[in-house]
């Protein structure tokens, strides 16, 4: 009787270790499924960002330095490697299409060209589609991350090789801080 009670228990504990195991593994695999999707986006976005700079040089050919910038802003989000640097080029970046796009409205003939208005609503589509990824990504690393840390899963995540993933943080200090309004 007692053989059985400890096979039992040890079969108990093992199915526990499995189920812990595939539910580690899962959630690993749709944190690399939402950072790919990421990727794909920041991709897309890299790919509109020489075609709105030609736009915007026709029109505005003494904004060279802005259009330096956001060439250069578009070349680091393209080598960032971590997460972290993955955010903060995004920032960057997505501060100097701000900003071309302030220097857009002040060419009424620009802003009237059919060519870079799609290149506009293209690029907004996939700043919301960018939005969303981040927001899926941030959730599944969160699953993934309360799910190492827990227990009975920390006893087995370190030595099977699991660990917390890096949130995708907005670095933008635009919008962390709050903007100061004044009336009258």
């Amino acid at each position: 009787m007692v053989t059985w009670i400890v096979v039992g228990v040890i079969v108990l504990v093992l199915l526990t270790i499995a189920m812990l195991y595939n539910r580690l593994v899962r959630l690993r695999a749709l944190v690399r499924e939402a950072w790919s999707g990421i990727t794909v986006q920041l991709r897309r976005r890299a790919d509109l960002i020489p075609n709105l700079v030609s736009s915007v040089k026709g029109y505005a050919t003494h904004e060279r330095e802005l259009l330096e910038a956001v060439t250069a802003a578009r070349a680091a989000a393209g080598g960032a490697k971590t997460v972290g640097e993955t955010a903060q080029a995004d920032a960057a970046l997505s501060g100097m299409l701000g900003r071309l796009m302030v220097v857009a409205e002040a060419y009424p003939d620009l802003k009237a060209d059919a060519n870079f208005r799609q290149l506009q609503d293209e690029l907004a589509q996939t700043e919301n589609e960018l939005a969303g990824a981040r927001r899926y990504y941030n959730a599944t690393v969160r699953d993934l991350n309360s799910s190492v840390q827990s227990f009975p899963a920390v006893l087995i995540a370190a030595p099977l090789g699991f660990k917390e993933e890096e949130s995708y943080a907005d670095t933008d200090a635009s919008i962390q801080t709050a903007p100061k309004v004044e009336f009258g």
